[in-house]
């Protein structure tokens, strides 16, 4: 192959970076964590990723490809399909038009912005499971899984640093 061929490939992986990180987090998000006496939940580790792609990429993560990624979480997870792409592109929607307020701000305001989204879209998926479910769910996973998401973000923001540090400063450049 040519450099050429070499350099669109580099491109075509460059802008898929966004999506297939948040796709890997997904499959991990699919192993749960066992906490005592709560059985098993995972914490909303896509719900992180699209969150911060949304703020620092979005042209790379479109709404067609957070509704993917919510379809491949619901059926990984044995969910309802749909649920999680409802509520991914509804937490898009929100971060896109709050973007400008996020962008370049210090990472405790992007936390506490995270919080907040954060405990609405949980929120928002435990009504709609209740109503699929024709009864209320307990919600003392829900929030055990909300505090789960709230305390990992750093982490995984980090790790996201790292990727779009690798994968897109020197593409934007």
């Amino acid at each position: 192959m040519n450099s050429g061929t070499w350099t669109r490939i580099d491109q075509l992986a460059r802008k898929l970076a966004p999506f297939v990180t948040t796709v890997l987090l997904v499959v991990l998000s699919c192993l749960p964590i066992s906490v005592p006496g709560m059985g098993s939940i995972a914490p909303a580790i896509a719900l992180m990723a699209v969150f911060y792609w949304t703020i620092q990429r979005p042209e790379l993560l479109p709404p067609i490809a957070v509704f993917a990624i919510g379809f491949i979480q619901d059926a990984l997870s044995g969910e309802v399909l749909g649920l999680s792409s409802f509520v991914f592109l509804l937490v898009h929607a929100i971060v896109v038009g709050q973007r400008r307020f996020f962008l370049g701000k210090s990472f405790l305001l992007t936390w506490w912005g995270f919080t907040v989204v954060a405990a609405g879209a949980e929120f928002v998926l435990w009504v709609l499971a209740s109503l699929v479910a024709l009864h209320l769910i307990d919600p003392e996973p829900v929030l055990m899984q909300t505090v789960l998401t709230i305390a990992l973000f750093p982490c995984v923001s980090w790790l996201l640093v790292r990727v779009h540090r690798a994968f897109l400063a020197s593409a934007d450049a």
